[in-house]
């Protein structure tokens, strides 16, 4: 059965990287206990090869958000007007003429139900189209500046509604910088690093820390600057073999309260642009019984995906966890793809 099941993922695997579009690319697919364990390089990639994680780091900043929860050091009712000022709070968020800025809260942005828009992929010139052009870098109070350009796309807490955006989590990231009085870098150090040993897993902040290039098509671009000013939203650098590590933390309980992270169970179907994707405290939900997959799957991935084609999902009904990355930034479906395929057809 477990040579069954390898042939399986190898196949798999090998027809997502015979894709003009695939590079290079890692797969590192695992259960629990780890008696059942298969990776796979390409293109000269490998467990140990540095990775973008891009939006995966939604769980890291996740993370220190439960922890801190637990240490009671803040709650998800908290309202941002709590740790930001009024003057950078005016204006985000303004919907049929009401303004909902001092409105929102820690839960809002956790659960990416502000509506709050997205500067990466919204506006005629987005984050990610000027990404693929230059290298730049944007400050947090820039970030917040170029979001209240942007419409809102619905009232805070809107039943039903979520919209996925950066912004959410960059303002999470600072939220956490306040409440510890350190660095994100030290609190993501301190809450998920040194707790689960990573050497190999860090955010990078000054400009000789290694940040690895990213596929565009057929173009290999590097872009130091936008990934530093990533941060809480998508600036980590890890492996395969250390993400597989925290995956099994996070679903696990290492991290945080797994009862406190149990109770959070509401999630919402994020916009169209995101296919079958919901989103939950601070995690994407991806259902397998439903039209995207002709109900022919059962359960639920859930984990994150990046937009450079990292992926890191848990597959709780057969017990597999599935981590790896494609390296490329013009098809932000394909790890999507590969990790429903991988659910699905595993037996």
């Amino acid at each position: 059965m477990t040579t069954k099941r390898m042939q399986t993922i190898e196949k798999i695997f090998n027809k997502t990287t015979s894709s003009k579009q695939i590079h290079e690319g890692v797969l590192f697919v695992e259960n629990t206990i780890g008696n059942f364990s298969y990776s796979k390089g390409y293109g000269g990639k490998d467990m140990d090869s540095p990775m973008l994680m891009a939006s995966i780091t939604k769980l890291f900043t996740t993370t220190c958000i439960l922890a801190l929860l637990e240490k009671g050091e803040l709650s998800l009712d908290d309202r941002l007007t709590n740790y930001f000022d009024n003057e950078l709070l005016s204006g985000i968020h303004v919907y049929g003429s009401r303004e909902y800025s001092f409105d929102l809260t820690l839960s809002d942005l956790l659960f990416q139900i502000s509506g709050l828009p997205d500067v990466f992929e919204e506006g005629t010139n987005s984050a990610k189209s000027r990404a693929i052009e230059e290298d730049y870098y944007t400050t947090f109070s820039e970030q917040v500046a170029l979001v209240k350009k942007l419409r809102p796309h619905f009232a805070p807490r809107t039943k039903g509604k979520a919209y996925y955006a950066d912004i959410n989590f960059d303002m999470l990231g600072e939220i956490i910088e306040k409440v510890t009085n350190t660095t994100l870098a030290e609190a993501y150090k301190k809450y998920i690093f040194e707790p689960l040993t990573l050497e190999s897993t860090y955010l990078p902040e000054h400009e000789n820390d290694f940040i690895p290039n990213i596929y565009y098509k057929d173009k290999s671009i590097y872009r130091p600057k936008v990934i530093r000013s990533s941060r809480a939203s998508g600036g980590c650098i890890t492996t395969a073999r250390e993400l597989m590590i925290f995956m099994k933390a996070f679903f696990g309980g290492k991290l945080f309260n797994k009862e406190l992270f149990e109770q959070l169970t509401a999630s919402n179907k994020l916009q169209a642009t995101m296919g079958p994707i919901f989103y939950g405290s601070g995690y994407m939900r991806i259902p397998l019984d439903g039209l995207i997959t002709l109900f022919m799957g059962k359960g639920e991935l859930m984990g994150h995906s990046g937009s450079t084609g990292s992926f890191a999902f848990y597959y709780p009904i057969k017990d597999l966890f599935m981590v790896g990355d494609l390296n490329q930034m013009g098809n932000a479906a394909l790890p999507i793809r590969l990790s429903m395929r991988l659910a699905m057809t595993t037996k």
